[in-house]
């Protein structure tokens, strides 16, 4: 892989961007104290600003590392984070990145991580030249599987019991997309 850092990205209504402290705030308010948001992930609703401030921050710090991707999800339309799009996981001997995000609740169904999705899809295949990204859902969570599928990822298949996040124990969906599936559209 020919890492590049969380560097600046832009679609339509959408612009992805490092985030800053002035973030904290408006994170905290439009998605991280969002209980709707975090029942599916493995994070816990933040229960105050001093959790977002320190997460936001040790992010930031992390920014100095190439092969750190943490985006913040920025709605043109009022200038505020709504969410994040990251690396969550990665493995170099086979130039494979996973991928994880959320948006607060209020924006859900409008296809903006759809949007977000195939942005940072292509900026890892053209530009940091992986191989393999991949991603997995609660089963519960039919709506982000219809975002990976969007996004021209294959299901590979569900493994039973397999996660742990808000509501528990859980089945995990599974998909992925490979460079020459992607080059070949």
């Amino acid at each position: 892989m020919e890492h590049k850092g969380t560097g600046r990205l832009e679609t339509e209504r959408l612009i992805l961007r490092k985030f800053a402290e002035s973030d904290i705030e408006s994170s905290y308010r439009n998605w991280t104290s969002d209980d709707k948001t975090t029942k599916y992930l493995t994070w816990s609703t933040h229960e105050n600003i001093g959790v977002t401030k320190q997460v936001l921050k040790s992010w930031i710090e992390e920014y100095k590392n190439p092969s750190f991707y943490q985006w913040a999800i920025e709605l043109k339309e009022i200038g505020e984070a709504i969410g994040t799009i990251s690396v969550v996981r990665s493995n170099e001997s086979i130039d494979m990145v996973e991928i994880g995000y959320c948006i607060g609740s209020k924006w859900w169904n409008q296809g903006i991580v759809t949007e977000t999705f195939k942005k940072v899809i292509t900026f890892l295949f053209e530009e940091v030249k992986v191989n393999r990204i991949q991603s997995y859902h609660d089963q519960e969570n039919v709506g982000s599987g219809k975002v990976m599928s969007k996004c021209g990822m294959i299901y590979e298949g569900t493994l039973r019991e397999a996660d742990r996040n808000n509501r528990g124990i859980v089945d995990m969906v599974t998909y992925g997309i490979l460079a020459k599936e992607y080059f070949k559209k």
